[in-house]
C-alpha cells in the first residue's frame, strides 16, 4: 500500500465556484456555503482519495487560488511545481471558459517540458436555463488539451468528487509509469 502526495492546482475565473467545488469535496458534500468571500489568497484543502482497484490513495493538496488578476502577482510563488491541475468554468459565463486557456498556459508554464495531468470542470449545471457553454464544446477543447471533462453542480451536490478522483487517479498513472520505468534501470 502506498500513499502519495499531489499538490493540486485549482484555477480558474473569480465566482465560478472553485472554493465551493474544494469545500464541498473536503466535507463529502455536507459543506455548501451559500455567500462566499472572494479568495484573496490561497485557501489549503487536503484529502485522501483512495485509488480504486490497488489499494493505495492519493493525499490531495488542493491550493485553491485567487481568480482576479490582482492577485496573481503573489500566487506565483505557490503555483511551483504543480502535479495536478484542476481548471474550473461556469457553464453560464462564456468568457470565463474562454479564460481556461489563459489558466492553462499559466499552470504548465510552471513546469516546462513536463506533462501535467488535469480535468476540465463546467460548474452550475443547476442554472441550465442561463447555459451559455456546451458541454460538447468544453469536452472537444479539453480532449483537444489532454484534459479529462467533467461537469457539476456543487449546489446540488452533483458530480463534485469525481474531478478529484481523477486526478488522484491521474497522479497515480503517471507514479506507476515512473515506478515502472525505475525498475527497467535497475
Amino acid at each position: 500500500m502506498v500513499k502519495l502526495a499531489a499538490k493540486c492546482i485549482l484555477a480558474g475565473d473569480p465566482a465560478v465556484g472553485k472554493t465551493a467545488l474544494a469545500q464541498s469535496f473536503r466535507s463529502d458534500g455536507a459543506h455548501f456555503q451559500k455567500n462566499y468571500t472572494l479568495t484573496t489568497g490561497v485557501d489549503l484543502v487536503v484529502k485522501t482519495v483512495p485509488v480504486p482497484d490497488t489499494g493505495d490513495s492519493v493525499e490531495l493538496f488542493i491550493f485553491d487560488s485567487a481568480g482576479k488578476e490582482l492577485f496573481s502577482e503573489m500566487l506565483d510563488k505557490l503555483w511551483e511545481s504543480p502535479n495536478v491541475l484542476c481548471l474550473v468554468y461556469d457553464v453560464t459565463n462564456e468568457q470565463s471558459f474562454i479564460n481556461c486557456s489563459k489558466w492553462l498556459e499559466k499552470a504548465r508554464s510552471q513546469i516546462p517540458g513536463t506533462f501535467l495531468p488535469g480535468v476540465l470542470v463546467g460548474n452550475k449545471t443547476d442554472l441550465a436555463s442561463r447555459r451559455v457553454v456546451d458541454s460538447a464544446q468544453a469536452r472537444a477543447w479539453a480532449l483537444g488539451q489532454g484534459l479529462e471533462c467533467f461537469e457539476t453542480s456543487v449546489k446540488e451536490t452533483e458530480n463534485y468528487e469525481a474531478p478529484f478522483h481523477c486526478l488522484a487517479k491521474q497522479f497515480h498513472h503517471l507514479y506507476r509509469e515512473k515506478v515502472e520505468v525505475f525498475h527497467t534501470l535497475v
